[in-house]
This record gives structure tokens, sequence and C-alpha cells, in this order.
């Protein structure tokens, strides 16, 4: 027997991890990267790498917490919804394959920018534009796994309003966060390969600020659950109507 508010604590605390360690990666990332300008770019690595191999340890360790929150709120919610939890599952699975493959372009763009071999064989301004090429290499992949960052919060969200263990109005956010997501996803990809990102950050307001809450809320309060849930029987500890959903297998 699992206690459900130690399952909400649990993946409260790695939702924060998962949080701060990716928002780090990112601002050390657009802290170097200078769009069409590989000399800058590549001179920026150089003389932060410290800073920079940082950031990809922190992407890495970030990537293991958002597993394993997904694991945790698989067994915290799968009463609620299982083939809602099953989805979260496999889109979290799919996100961190994606997000993992980005590791190697951030990886590759600190060894080309560092080691003199690389502009000894390709010259400096031929290995200085293989770095910024890496660089557009993990932005791309970082896209790909955005559109499992939206659609993860949907399936998340139902699972967090039906459960009536968080308020309900936050299930509904994390659900308007997510198609927020899918929608800034999609100007920046399809309406022009130069579209400035930055003037849509606003859809993605929603979403981070609906996650940050409902990490704190999980942390700090938990889930407003029965004592325990069973760990081997996920229709434990929900009410008859949560309950009459899992023996129909409802979505």
């Amino acid at each position: 027997m699992t206690s459900a508010k130690a399952l909400s604590r649990t993946a409260g605390l790695l939702y924060l991890g998962l949080i701060a360690l990716m928002c780090l990666a990112q601002v050390v990332r657009d802290s170097v990267y200078v769009r069409d300008d590989a000399a800058a770019t590549a001179d920026r690595i150089r003389e932060s790498a410290g800073v920079y191999r940082i950031a990809l340890a922190g992407d890495l360790i970030g990537y293991v917490c958002y597993l394993f929150l997904a694991l945790t709120l698989y067994f915290l919610l799968r009463s609620h919804g299982p083939w809602a939890a099953r989805i979260l599952l496999v889109t979290v699975t799919a996100a961190t394959a994606i997000l993992m493959g980005t590791l190697i372009t951030h990886a590759g763009s600190l060894l080309v920018a560092t080691d003199p071999g690389f502009s000894s064989a390709l010259g400096q301004r031929g290995s200085d534009a293989l770095v910024l090429l890496l660089m557009n290499l993990q932005k791309l992949g970082y896209y790909a796994g955005q559109i499992f960052f939206g659609l993860w919060l949907l399936p998340l969200g139902l699972l967090v309003y039906r459960s009536g263990w968080f308020p309900k109005w936050l299930g509904a956010w994390l659900v308007i966060g997510g198609f927020g997501q899918l929608v800034e996803l999609a100007l920046i990809l399809l309406v022009t390969p130069n579209f400035d990102e930055s003037s849509v950050w606003v859809l993605l307001l929603p979403g981070g600020i609906s996650e940050v809450i409902f990490a704190l809320w999980a942390t700090i309060r938990g889930a407003n659950a029965p004592e325990h849930v069973a760990g081997n029987d996920p229709r434990a500890g929900t009410d008859p109507g949560a309950v009459a959903l899992a023996n129909r297998g409802a979505f």
C-alpha cells in the first residue's frame, strides 16, 4: 500500500526539479546562441564552456526526472482513467527519447567549439559553422519534443480534473496550457522558418503557470485522496463512479 499523498509529493518534487533544470539549460543555450552568426555563437560557447557543460548535465538529470514523474503520476492517477494514464505515459516516454537525442547535438556543439582539432581540420569558419548547425539541430529536436510537452498535458489535465484530488480548475488549466503549447509550436514550424518564437511566448504562459502551480500544489498540499492507494489495484481508493469507469475501461 502506497500513500497517495506520498506519491503526489514525490511527483511534485520531480516536477519542480524538471522545471528548474530544463529552464536552466534553456537559459544557458539561449545566452550563447546568436542566430545566423556562427562565429559569435562558437565564441560564446568557448567563453562559457563550464556553464554549457552544467546545462548539458542539467538537461540529462531533468529528462530522467521527467520519466520518473510520468511513472509516479501514472500510479497515482490511473484509477481515474486507465487509457488517459497510459497515453500520458506513452507521450512522456516518446518526449524523453527525443529530448535525450537532442543532448547529442548539445554535446557535439560543445566538443566542436572547444576541441582545436576541428578548427585545424575544417578551418575556423568551417568549425564555427558546424557548431551553429548542431545548435540549430538541437532546437529542431527540442521543437519535436515540444509536441509531446503539449500532448502530455491533455491527459494529465483530464486525470487531475476527474480525480477530485486536486482543484478541478487546475485540471482544466493544464488542458488549456497543453493546447497553447501546440498552437505556439504550429506557428513556429508552419508559418515561416525564420519566425521569431519570442513573439508568441504568451501562448506558453498558461501551460507554464499551470505546471508550476500543479507541482507546488502536489508538493505542499498533496492529493486530497483516501489514505492509501493500492499498488496492485488501479481502481482502489476511488469513489464508486471512478470504479465504474475503470470497470468499463473508460478513457
